[in-house]
């Protein structure tokens, strides 16, 4: 039986940040990036941080948090994005909006995404787009029982927006990237790699990615490259598997690729289908584990976080 997917634990971060302080390092490599507060935080230590992910949506995510290390939107920029947010065209744009949100709604998500090709930089499009993220997981948070107390969505971004974290400058070339894994790996020589391991799974396409799916259309425009995707990733690490023994194959193959970057911390969510004993084996096999952590989530969740250090 597959793992299921499953949310990051609350608690997951301060445990991650926890074990990274009793290591010696300067710079990170974070290959799988589905959420940028780690690469965030790894920066007020003034740590020069290089994340990756294959999703377009969390590449996004990192750029606004950890690329930029100064930018803000300013009040003109917001305006040109929510300029004529509701109003409808000839056709929606993405038309895969309407699987997720309602007509009205999809109007706004279509025209916000078209506006914010308006802006001139790079990362005033990536903090855009990022807050843009935050309001449609708002709206999707709601029931029909509970949508009464929504507000509209120009007013969320507004306020989203005003209570954005100022951007942090370590004084730092910090980069964020969108390349499959090893091949990221590969190409950076830092201190440290933290390797958040992806659940294992056997579901095809968008439905492991639960609610990050709408993101992944929304910030490519529409759903037809999931197949495309898979493709891309076939036979690496994040990829799908048939069997335990292929899933810890692929971690193998990935530590084998980053043999060149002197400590690992290897994060892992210990679910039933892949115990930490498997995964200490298989780091074994390329180099000798020095610690595990274990932070016991099993009430909430019904999984033990785990950080095995190499």
């Amino acid at each position: 039986m597959f793992a299921k997917q499953i949310n990051t634990p609350k608690g997951w971060l301060a445990f991650e940040l926890n074990v990274l302080r009793r290591l010696k390092f300067n710079s990170a490599i974070l290959p799988f990036t589905s959420d940028p507060h780690l690469g965030a935080y790894l920066k007020r230590w003034n740590v020069r941080v290089s994340a990756n992910d294959l999703m377009q949506s969390a590449w996004t995510k990192a750029v606004a948090a950890i690329e930029n290390n100064h930018e803000k939107l300013s009040d003109d920029e917001v305006n040109v994005i929510l300029e004529d947010a509701y109003v409808p065209h000839h056709r929606l744009q993405n038309v895969a909006l309407r699987r997720w949100f309602n007509e009205t709604d999809a109007w706004w998500f279509d025209n916000v995404r078209r506006n914010i090709e308006n802006l001139l930089s790079p990362v005033a499009k990536a903090i855009a787009s990022s807050l843009a993220m935050s309001v449609g997981d708002y709206v999707l948070s709601f029931t029909e029982e509970t949508s009464e107390f929504r507000q509209p969505l120009s007013t969320v971004y507004k306020r989203l927006q005003s209570i954005l974290p100022e951007p942090f400058d370590n004084n730092q070339n910090n980069a964020c990237q969108n390349k499959p894994t090893n091949e990221f790996i590969a190409e950076n020589h830092f201190d440290l790699m933290f390797l958040r391991l992806p659940p294992a799974h056997n579901q095809n396409g968008r439905n492991r990615f639960g609610t990050a799916v709408w993101r992944e259309e929304w910030i490519r425009g529409n759903d037809d490259f999931w197949v495309d995707l898979e493709r891309s990733n076939a036979d690496r690490l994040g990829a799908l598997i048939e069997t335990k023994r292929q899933y810890l194959r692929l971690i193998e193959e990935t530590l084998r690729t980053a043999s060149h970057i002197p400590t690992w911390a290897i994060a892992h969510v210990e679910d039933g289908f892949i115990s930490t004993q498997d995964v200490v084996e298989t780091i074994g096999h390329v180099r000798r584990v020095d610690t595990i952590f274990t932070k016991d989530f099993s009430e909430l969740t019904g999984a033990k976080a785990v950080i095995i250090t190499a």
